[in-house]
């Protein structure tokens, strides 16, 4: 394999104008820069990163599958700022992020684990996906090593939100307000969804409450249209609940903005809470009553554990269990 020097011998230029080339540095003209390229193509010639990969056998590259059923893509509060710790962290440690292509015409064909091993990427995180995809699956099965985002699989790293202790915080609290009256839109069936419905309703039990089958509503997370649905059909109940708690703080607003339409107000007519404490729910007057998830820390584990499962430095599979912490906001009403 040519090095460096090589090419600038064979080019009959210096060695920094050969690096300054082969890195598209502007102050180098482009026939020169084009030259370069071709002699350093022509001669086998890999920069340091490519090299290094090839002594260690190692890519220096980590794929994400994150495959957003609602299409809101990296606009997704939560999970993009996963993705950017994730991302922050990884190229700290000398590693590059490559996406996942979730759509298999675009792979030609190819399943996600054919995809990783083309890509030669040496771990991959999982977030946001059905994980019930036979695709998905067959990764998780794999030898190749895989982190994943609120998902507990056998033998893999998983990264959680505390959604059990969030959700008991968030309904004490609005139990300790006073309400007796409390509905749930829900989201899309997943590990997150099952974890904060059974602690819901083991706060309940524990409180002697009872919860109509009409108050739990199974909606879509991040959905604006199916909240203000769900949200009038509760409201129109003969017995509506005082307290409409949803699934995330996007589909809350949907909510609102259904509240508000029908000339009611938050909290003196309905009190409403969310999940995730995102930058929207701090702007909303009142403001709004959610669980802070940590998604810096969540991203930034998923980011270490990986490396460390890589590079085989403290392995363990045991699941990292992050913080959720209650945001009393001003959406709820005491209740006299």
């Amino acid at each position: 394999m040519s090095s460096i020097k090589d090419i600038a011998k064979l080019c009959g230029v210096s060695v920094a104008t050969v690096s300054k080339a082969l890195n598209d540095k502007e102050d180098i003209g482009e026939e020169t820069k084009k030259r370069i390229k071709e002699v350093a193509r022509q001669n086998g010639y890999f920069p340091q990163y490519y090299a290094r990969a090839i002594r260690m056998n190692k890519s220096f590259n980590l794929g994400v599958l994150f495959v957003d059923e609602a299409m809101s893509g990296l606009t997704h509060d939560y999970f993009a700022n996963i993705l950017n710790s994730f991302k922050v962290m990884a190229e700290s440690k000398g590693y590059d992020i490559t996406f996942i292509n979730s759509n298999r015409k675009n792979r030609k064909g190819k399943t996600f684990l054919e995809h990783c091993r083309y890509r030669g990427l040496d771990g991959v995180m999982i977030a946001c996906i059905s994980f019930e995809n036979p695709e998905v699956i067959e990764l998780l099965e794999s030898d190749i090593p895989v982190v994943t985002i609120d998902y507990q699989f056998k033998n893999r790293i998983c990264i959680m939100s505390d959604n059990i202790t969030g959700m008991r915080k968030l309904m004490e609290y609005v139990i300790s307000m006073g309400h007796k009256r409390i509905a749930y839109i829900s989201g899309d069936k997943s590990a997150v969804t099952s974890q904060r419905l059974e602690s819901f309703q083991e706060v309940l039990k524990e409180n002697e409450l009872e919860f109509p089958e009409e108050y739990q509503i199974s909606s879509s997370y991040r959905n604006l249209e199916e909240a203000a649905r769900y949200t009038r059909l509760l409201l129109e109940l003969p017995e509506p609940p005082t307290c409409i708690l949803y699934a995330d703080d996007y589909s809350a607003v949907g909510g609102i903005n259904q509240i508000r339409s029908m000339g009611l107000q938050i909290p003196k007519d309905i009190s409403v809470a969310g999940f995730d404490d995102i930058f929207l729910a701090k702007q909303l007057c009142p403001r709004l009553t959610t669980v802070f998830q940590d998604s810096e820390v969540i991203g930034k584990r998923a980011a270490e554990r990986l490396i460390s499962l890589i590079e085989k430095k403290n392995i363990s599979f045991k699941p990292v269990l992050v913080r959720t912490e209650l945001k009393k906001g001003a959406s709820v009403q005491k209740l006299l």
